[in-house]
């Protein structure tokens, strides 16, 4: 089997190391220290063995998530070169995801699942929305989604 996602990214913090790349390294430590504290809170929760690819491509998700908001903030403020460091930030992590759905992408699935689960109203969209994260998690924008599945289901 292949590489797993955490495989790849302890790999790129090694090269990033010893590259001397500061914003690579910085960036790969914080994700690995993410996915520790993910980690531990799965082993208080009684789960061993630390989490799956699908939470760490949730955890990345979120990261990203959180430096799109940031950047937004900086350029508000008219800190551009904050912005920046933010958006390279960005850069960075998606590497490690899967290739983003476009629109299309996005409105063909929701499709597909709400036909697959039958659903018919609104009482169904945290169904929807709960398989949609299953089978896309760090591939799917989970807000653009969400307004997708309302009107489908609405």
């Amino acid at each position: 089997m292949g590489q797993t996602l955490r495989d790849r990214i302890k790999q790129g913090l090694n090269e990033a190391t010893k590259s001397q790349d500061k914003t690579r390294t910085g960036t790969l430590r914080l994700i690995v220290a993410a996915i520790k504290d993910r980690d531990i809170a799965g082993r208080t929760d009684g789960r061993d063995g630390g989490v799956g690819e699908a939470e760490i491509m949730e955890v990345l998700s979120k990261m990203i998530k959180q430096r799109r908001e940031s950047a937004e903030t900086y350029e508000q403020a008219g800190r551009m070169e904050l912005a920046a460091q933010e958006r390279d930030e960005i850069a960075v992590i998606e590497e490690f995801l899967p290739k983003q759905m476009d629109e299309a992408e996005i409105q063909s699935a929701v499709d597909s699942v709400v036909s697959e689960l039958g659903a018919e109203g609104l009482k169904d969209m945290g169904r929807v929305m709960g398989e949609l994260k299953s089978r896309y998690a760090g591939q799917m924008d989970f807000s653009k989604a969400g307004p997708l599945v309302k009107a489908r289901l609405g």
